[in-house]
């Protein structure tokens, strides 16, 4: 069987580019923002890009550097796989806000499918594929392109995560009223809720070993059911996605040396999550989420916490959570960044309909 190596990644965000995305998360800082000029009568704090460029120019940036940091000259012999939640949505409500009518709509610029062939017609991919499993996406997509690879069918599998924030998200989540008027406290007993934000994450995956590389060693994955927008508190779907994660790369769980969550900030996710992961990890092993770094960027969100979890493997720093002053619970929050002997680190991604994904990545010791 082929191993799957990361031996590439950027990340564009809220916090502004690889470089940049990576200090906010290694140094508790945050770009989320209030608005008051939003949802009527109410102030939410959400994430939005700089205004500099759009959103078609960042994810070419986003994958140009992964393509300058890799041994590929082009990817004609790449496969692409998309993860997105809104796909051309934002595109589409602009077209409808602008002109008050439906008439000029695309509906091929609408599809999830969109940022997929959009890339495509610039880069030339072997094939696409595109995912829409909400929060999950792309960590979806990160998934089957380790079976992928591990069965022989592809060398090179470029996975990007991207999700542009529009008004359908902003409302739709207003709605269930799980959006905070403040930076998500995850995990704390004063949380408010989530911030919605926008970003994009691209991991090149190959059968290749590099100096550099990380393994994504194990990938596992459940459906709940339980409720459309609500995990099964028993946390039993959560938990067996991370079994299924920990029995693909062949591991015991006191060997994971620590767990980016998927820590929203909501009331149902968080308290699931922290009973999966003390269920089956206790209370010692360390535990942060960034989403109070980038938000909380949906169908991104697996593609960009992936990237944060290889930089902590490279780096052998623990990022820190922002806020845990507050806990609700006794998980070991990293509180500040620190230096640890990481070997394996575990990303959570829960959506709704009960959709659970957890991956693995481990430091690789060839040469």
């Amino acid at each position: 069987m082929k191993k799957a190596y990361i031996n590439a990644s950027s990340i564009r965000s809220i916090c502004g580019d690889t470089k940049q995305t990576l200090d906010a998360v290694f140094n508790k800082k945050s770009f989320l923002a209030t608005f008051s000029d939003i949802v009527p009568n109410k102030t939410i704090c959400i994430g939005r890009f700089p205004d500099k460029s759009t959103f078609e120019e960042l994810l070419y940036s986003c994958v140009n550097e992964v393509l300058d940091g890799s041994n590929l000259q082009d990817f004609s012999n790449t496969l692409l796989l998309v993860g997105s939640s809104v796909g051309g949505m934002a595109e589409t409500e602009k077209i409808l806000f602008n002109e008050n009518s439906y008439e000029n709509i695309n509906i091929q610029r609408h599809t999830i499918n969109v940022i997929a062939s959009t890339l495509d017609k610039k880069y030339n991919f072997l094939s696409t594929r595109s995912f829409s499993t909400a929060c999950t996406s792309s960590a979806n997509a990160l998934k089957v392109a380790k079976e992928l690879i591990n069965v022989g069918a592809y060398k090179n599998i470029l996975v990007i995560g991207a999700d542009e924030i529009c008004s359908t998200t902003i409302f739709g989540f207003s709605a269930l009223g799980i959006l905070s008027d403040e930076i998500c406290t995850p995990f704390q007993s004063n949380r408010k809720g989530m911030n919605v934000s926008e970003g994009i994450g691209a991991l090149l995956l190959q059968n290749k070993f590099e100096k550099e590389s990380v393994e994504l060693i194990g990938a596992g994955a459940s459906s709940d059911a339980y409720h459309i927008a609500n995990p099964d508190p028993t946390a039993l779907g959560a938990i067996s996605a991370i079994n299924k994660a920990l029995h693909d790369a062949a591991l015991d769980s006191n060997q994971i040396d620590y767990i980016n969550a998927h820590g929203t900030g909501t009331q149902a996710n968080d308290t699931t999550e922290a009973k999966a992961i003390q269920t089956i990890f206790g209370e010692k092993i360390y535990v942060s989420s960034s989403k109070s770094n980038v938000g909380h960027t949906l169908g991104a969100a697996g593609a960009i916490e992936a990237a944060i979890c290889v930089e902590a493997l490279k780096k052998q720093l623990l990022p820190p959570q922002i806020y845990c002053d507050d806990n609700e619970n006794s998980l070991n929050y990293v509180d500040i960044v620190k230096e640890a002997k990481i070997e394996y680190a575990l990303s959570n991604s829960f959506a709704f309909g009960g959709n659970n994904t957890s991956l693995i990545f481990g430091v690789c010791h060839e040469n």
